[in-house]
């Protein structure tokens, strides 16, 4: 069945070159929408399969007040923009769209980026319903998810991001700075998935020459190029069946980027020098410490890569962020090198643990397992009783204050908004009303407190 689209878009002109790439693709246009209102009113009539909404728009109301309401209903959406500034691309993205498309619009962008969109919400679906399978089923993460230790929010977030998509086959993109963990979820994404009985082949893509990470990840036929003396399996055939996980992602050559967009859409690879393409099955994980929405408007990485590999993203909390694990993590590590080194290490005094409390770890739980691993070592009793840890690195967050931080926005938008509601007594709309007060459309400031949490006074 053809894929029914709504484009909201008030230029006419635009509009029907979108209406025109769309139909010769086979996709049905329901209609054209001018505003929101209308775009609502035609959706409520015929759901459509995915929306085109152009950020700006005639009237009191944006696009992206239409996201808000089609991600209520969960119906799909593409972003239409020119040169949006970049307060207003942070604000849509907040509506987590499935692509944007920028105007003036080339014919293969707008069928790429609607292919995608289609790939995300697909895979969405399905891991929401794992979800829901995920929060009726009682874990032990000790069992589980060997290797991760902690209790912290943050760390628990990302365990139940692991285990509700290790099952599936979905692309995961794994984010986070280096020596966080990434490769340690990786194991356990792998371990958790009915792929665990074939291989986990692991490629770093910063550390190898970009002459060879093509052959590396592909392989070549004997004779492809000097030195070629016999055929080599690339790690995609060695992964068949199993996970492959490209770590620093972000490193990999624009060339490259192609050939494994290819690898996602097609399943199947060119060995260098061969003269068939081979089918492969193996899970993509990838992981990066870099910024990949930041390399794409840059461009140095490609969208629809990004869009491809960002399915399934799991953050993993820097060490700082979870500063409550770091006496789980000390005695997790004091255990493990005790038994490797033949050492009877039994804990860190109050004094010495406050000051691994108060430290940065700007190297995160690496740099934390290298420091115990040498505290184990140097050792002269059971406890070791003072450390000495790099002064420059500290955070003295025993003598900061709320206010020595710098506040995100959300932060001051949630300060400002409340402080409205408390003058207009928990009125909205009308004169003194919050909207009024705050200078901000009713429906926008309804979206507003929805999407920032906000109680009503």
């Amino acid at each position: 069945m053809n894929k029914t689209i709504l484009i909201v878009e008030d230029n006419y002109v635009e509009a029907s070159n979108l209406q025109r790439i769309l139909a010769k693709a086979g996709y049905i246009v329901l209609e054209i929408a001018m505003s929101v209102k209308e775009a609502i009113c035609i959706a409520e009539k015929n759901r459509p399969d995915l929306v085109l909404i152009d950020i700006f728009l005639k009237g009191p109301q944006t696009g992206i007040e239409l996201a808000y309401w089609l991600c209520e209903r969960n119906i799909a959406f593409v972003y239409l923009s020119a040169n949006s500034n970049q307060e207003i691309l942070s604000q849509a993205k907040k509506t987590e769209p499935y692509g944007f498309l920028v105007k003036p619009f080339r014919e293969k962008d707008v069928l790429v980026t609607l292919d995608i969109a289609a790939y995300l919400h697909e895979q969405k679906q399905k891991l929401a319903v794992r979800k829901q399978i995920v929060s009726q089923e009682l874990f032990s993460p000790s069992e589980l998810l060997p290797g991760i230790v902690g209790k912290s929010i943050k760390l628990q977030h990302t365990l139940d991001m692991i285990r509700i998509v290790a099952p599936t086959d979905t692309s995961v993109l794994i984010v986070g700075e280096s020596g966080t963990g990434k490769e340690r979820v990786v194991d356990c994404i792998h371990s958790l998935s009915s792929r665990k009985s074939k291989p986990l082949v692991k490629i770093n893509c910063a550390a190898l020459p970009a002459s060879l990470i093509d052959s590396e990840l592909f392989g070549h036929e004997k004779g492809a190029f000097t030195g070629a003396y016999e055929r080599r399996i690339g790690k995609f055939e060695q992964a068949s069946g199993g996970t492959i996980f490209l770590d620093e992602i972000g490193e990999m050559t624009p060339d490259l980027q192609i050939k494994l967009l290819r690898v996602l859409q097609e399943k199947e690879i060119d060995r260098i020098g061969g003269k068939t393409s081979i089918k492969i099955n193996a899970r993509v994980v990838a992981a990066t410490n870099k910024n990949l929405e930041t390399e794409v408007e840059k461009g140095r990485f490609r969208m629809d890569l990004f869009y491809r590999l960002n399915v399934f993203p799991i953050t993993v909390p820097a060490l700082r962020e979870r500063k409550d694990d770091i006496p789980l993590l000390v005695r997790f590590y004091l255990n493990h090198f005790n038994k490797e080194l033949g050492r009877n290490v039994k804990s860190f005094s109050e004094k010495a643990m406050a000051d691994l409390m108060q430290y940065n770890w700007p190297g995160n739980v690496r740099e934390l397992e290298h420091f115990i691993q040498r505290s184990v070592l140097l050792a002269q009793e059971e406890t070791v009783k003072s450390v000495e840890l790099p002064k420059n690195q500290s955070l003295d967050t025993a003598h900061k204050t709320a206010d020595d931080r710098i506040r995100t926005m959300e932060e001051n938008d949630i300060d400002h908004i409340t402080k409205a509601l408390k003058v207009a007594k928990g009125k909205l709309a009308g004169p003194g009303g919050a909207a009024e007060l705050l200078n901000l459309p009713y429906s926008t400031l309804v979206s507003k407190i929805r999407k920032l949490g906000i109680k009503k006074v």
